[in-house]
């Protein structure tokens, strides 16, 4: 496993415990980062993602359990630590009337050994929009200018909320790109998103949080299982079971078939329709997506 310079996992966890009064938050979270990747946490509302960030962080304190975080205990980690570590906010409190390169300049002015100013506008993508005021920003640029600010002390680790909750398809794969750029130098990335594609593209490893526990980790690929999901219309007739169907589902019409042979599931299916004179409207065969795995795992823990 990569180790950061104290000769640990970057981020460290096991058995994590937090309760507010009888609802509990998090019971006996375990999870490990490794220096260099872009981590995912996902989970549905009220999993205990943000309890569990801001433990990391060093905001809120645990019930129980061990954590380490770039080798230190988060809660006791003083001001070195709080350096080393960037926060991404799902909104910030920038000055609307400063520049972007005014906004940067002044966060980097909290830190004993900030990155360049140019590298950072370069790195987030807003050279053209250096001398642009923040209110006359674009949401997705003021995303981008939230991660500059994050990045202003040349932290070895970035918390990365919601990096694009609301952009556009365009802005959306812009701050994809960003994030990509952020892992080229070496940066520590963890990320929280409701977008499954989002993890999917981004992120070397993944974990699901559900019921305050992490109920699956590991790479997407890992977490999704090899299965094909065969898709149509059919009219009024129904096409009969196969073997090495899985399972069949019905919604408004549509028929949903996971099976674990495409093509001889396609070749039946195809076959029946032209015998029949059917058509299968709509058909379409796909693998299974880290969508389909997340709210697969998500409903085994009772937490859809």
């Amino acid at each position: 496993m990569p180790e950061d310079a104290s000769g640990s996992a970057v981020i460290h966890a096991r058995g994590v415990r937090k309760s507010y009064g009888a609802v509990q938050a998090l019971s006996g979270a375990d999870l490990d980062v490794r220096a260099g990747e872009v981590f995912a946490l996902l989970g549905p509302n009220g999993a205990g993602k943000t309890t569990l960030i801001e433990i990391m962080e060093g905001y809120r304190h645990r019930d129980g359990g061990d954590i380490a975080v770039l080798g230190v205990d988060p809660a006791h980690g003083g001001r070195r630590f709080r350096e080393r570590i960037g926060i991404v906010l799902q909104s910030s409190g920038v000055p609307r009337y400063l520049t972007v390169a005014e906004a940067i300049d002044l966060y980097r002015g909290y830190f004993p050994h900030p990155r360049p100013l140019d590298e950072i506008i370069e790195l987030v993508g807003l050279v053209d929009k250096r001398d642009e005021r923040v209110l006359r920003l674009s949401g997705g640029q003021r995303r981008r200018l939230d991660v500059a600010i994050g990045l202003a002390g040349d932290p070895d680790l970035l918390f990365l909320d919601e990096p694009t909750t609301g952009f556009d398809p365009g802005a959306r794969r812009g701050a994809w790109d960003m994030v990509r750029n952020l892992r080229a130098l070496g940066k520590t990335v963890l990320l929280t998103t409701h977008y499954m594609d989002e993890a999917e593209h981004l992120a070397d490893r993944v974990a699901i949080l559900a019921r305050g526990r992490v109920i699956a980790l590991g790479t997407p690929r890992e977490l999704v299982r090899e299965r094909t999901i065969v898709r149509f219309r059919a009219g009024a007739a129904r096409p009969p079971l196969y073997d090495g169907v899985a399972s069949v589902a019905g919604e408004d019409g549509w028929l949903e078939i996971e099976a674990a042979d495409a093509t001889r599931l396609l070749h039946a299916l195809t076959s029946w329709a032209v015998a029949r004179g059917e058509s299968l409207e709509g058909l379409t065969v796909r693998h299974e997506s880290l969508e389909d795995a997340y709210l697969r795992l998500t409903e085994e823990a009772g937490d859809a």
